[in-house]
């Protein structure tokens, strides 16, 4: 059963009013693929509009307070901690995790997917006049802890 759907098939978000407030967290995944000319300028510091990770952390941390206005079913949560991490993954990639936590009644997936999303576009955004073929790939859940549904890990890809 779709839990956004009421007995009609209409959308609705989800009433969490009697779901107990326990301990979340959600780890996501994001990954850009450019040219490694591209990565080293990143690496180096090289880009004229600055550090493209930082910016792209702030991007990320900021995505994720605001998902309940993104998207449209979710609700808005009091997140507690938003960890946005950047590296380079071989010579022509960035690999992005962050994670979300907070204590409360519904999960956080969609914040720490958002987050990674955005920080990859965000990286896009910045490099797109010297690499227009980058692209954004992978993005997904790594692993998800509380809640009534447990805990999910995904499988290494």
């Amino acid at each position: 059963m779709l839990t956004h759907l009421d007995a009609h098939g209409r959308a609705n978000m989800v009433d969490v009013t009697e779901k107990a407030v326990t301990a979340r967290e959600a780890l996501a995944q994001a990954r850009v693929r450019m040219l490694p000319s591209t990565l080293q300028m990143i690496v180096e510091g090289g880009h004229p509009k600055g550090d493209v990770f930082a910016v792209a952390r702030i991007a990320g941390i900021q995505a994720a307070k605001k998902t309940s206005d993104l998207i449209p079913l979710c609700h808005p949560l009091m997140l507690t901690s938003v960890k946005v991490e950047l590296r380079p993954d071989g010579d022509d990639a960035v690999l992005i995790e962050a994670r979300c936590k907070l204590a409360g009644q519904t999960g956080v997936e969609m914040e720490a997917l958002t987050a990674a999303s955005v920080a990859a576009l965000t990286i896009y955004d910045m490099c797109k006049a010297v690499d227009r073929g980058m692209v954004i790939e992978t993005v997904r859940l790594l692993e998800k802890h509380g809640g009534k549904s447990g805990d999910y890990v995904a499988d290494a890809p």
